[in-house]
Order: C-alpha cells, then structure tokens, then sequence
C-alpha cells in the first residue's frame, strides 16, 4: 500500500513540477519578506499600543473607502496570521508575524489574545530587543488584562 502512494505521489510531481517551483519561489519571497517586513511593523507599533484603548475606527469621509481598508486590513492580517502558523513549522519569524496578523484583524476578544501572545517571553524579548536595536522604546503591557486605559 505504501509503495502505490509513493508511486502516486511520485507521478504527479512528474507531472506537476512547475507548481512545486512556484510554491518554492512563493515560500523565499514570503520568508525574505518576512525578515524584512516583520521587524520594521514591530518597530513602527506604538510602544503604549498594549495599554491604550483600542481605535475603532479611521476617519474618512467616504464609508466606501472606510470599509475597503477595513476589509484589505483584515485579509493582510488573516494572511499574516496564516503565514505565521505555518512559520511556525517552516522557517520564518512564526510567532511575530502571528502578532502582527492579529494586530491587524478585527474580532472579538482581540486584545487579549493579542496581551496573551506578547507576555509570552520569547516574543516579548524578541519584539522589545528589535524595538530597543533601532532606539525605540520597549512595549509597556498593563498589569492586568482589565488595565487598559480608555482615555487614551
């Protein structure tokens, strides 16, 4: 039975080679992107991102336009998120390209997955020694989930 599925399997990359190529070219150019793109996003947050109320929403004057950056924001960040799970296996910065993809996503119960995710040390180390690298400020997290200011 093994020997069928690696003949089947065997055959079809035969056959299909040119879409292993694509799918390797895709894999560098997300991971080269991502040793670029990740580090510059997490310098560029906001380092009282954490513990500051949340902005809802962006001012524009045009409700079309408000909700086709709301919509490309959310499918950037459920790529990124994708990407990260799978740079969690794969080469990649897994768990800061997870953190970003959520930033950017709208849902329920955000903002503690996101406290949950950066209090977890090797990310914070990783996200706070970037930061501090270019002369930034570390993150500041609150104390306690239900810390978060809302007059900010």
């Amino acid at each position: 039975m093994m020997a069928g599925v690696l003949s089947n399997l065997a055959n079809w990359l035969e056959n299909h080679g040119a879409i292993l190529w694509y799918f390797t070219g895709f894999g560098l150019l997300v991971f080269f992107g991502s040793l670029i793109a990740i580090p510059l996003l997490i310098i560029k947050l906001p380092a009282d991102y954490f513990v500051r109320a949340p902005i809802r929403d962006w001012p524009t004057r045009r409700p079309l336009v408000h909700l086709a950056l709301v919509i490309l924001k959310n499918i950037v960040g459920v790529l990124l998120c994708l990407g990260g799970i799978a740079m969690l296996v794969l080469p990649g910065q897994g768990l800061l390209t997870l953190l970003l993809g959520i930033t950017m996503i709208d849902f329920p119960g955000k903002r503690k997955l996101e406290l949950w995710l950066i209090r977890k040390a090797p990310l914070n180390r990783a996200a706070n020694w970037l930061r501090n690298r270019y002369g930034h400020s570390s993150l500041r997290l609150p104390e306690h989930d239900d810390a978060i200011r809302s007059d900010a």
